[in-house]
């Protein structure tokens, strides 16, 4: 077979690799789904934020920054960008006043289900191609590598 022979835009050499399918996969997901977000004003971090304080509850910003291996500063910009929009809101621990809990509010909760169904409909634009089943199988393989991939957990 010709090594120059292109599928779209890929080399079909390439198109054996699972690194560079991922990538390539990874990359029109991104693109899409920040379309998504685009579109309401936030970016992948507003959403990565937003899921953790809705699946863990209110979170101390140094502890929300660890955990989401996040510089400290920047993390305060995606909460001052959420705040601002009444998505969270940001309390100080009534146990330690140095503590800023950043906790979700009842519009941000809201705003989180629209997010969730918008971005599951542009999984299923992504995942034509495959059936109910593959998809499961699919998103349990990428749970399981990116499970593997996570870096460890540091000790309490």
């Amino acid at each position: 077979m010709d090594q120059t022979a292109v599928t779209g835009t890929a080399p079909t050499g390439v198109l054996h690799l699972n690194a560079y399918l991922m990538y390539a996969v990874g990359k029109a997901a991104r693109r899409r789904l920040s379309e998504r977000l685009t579109a309401r004003g936030l970016r992948l971090w507003h959403l990565t934020v937003l899921t953790m304080v809705a699946d863990l509850g209110p979170q101390p910003k140094g502890v929300l920054a660890a955990r989401l291996d996040m510089n400290a500063s920047d993390l305060a910009k995606i909460v001052r960008d959420l705040d601002r929009a009444g998505h969270v809101e940001c309390v100080r621990s009534p146990l330690d006043r140095r503590l800023v809990h950043v906790r979700l509010t009842p519009e941000g909760r809201t705003a989180l289900t629209h997010l969730t169904t918008d971005i599951a409909s542009t999984d299923d634009d992504l995942l034509t191609p495959l059936n109910a089943t593959e998809r499961d199988q699919l998103a349990s393989l990428l749970r399981r590598v990116h499970t593997h991939l996570a870096p460890p957990r540091p000790p309490r």
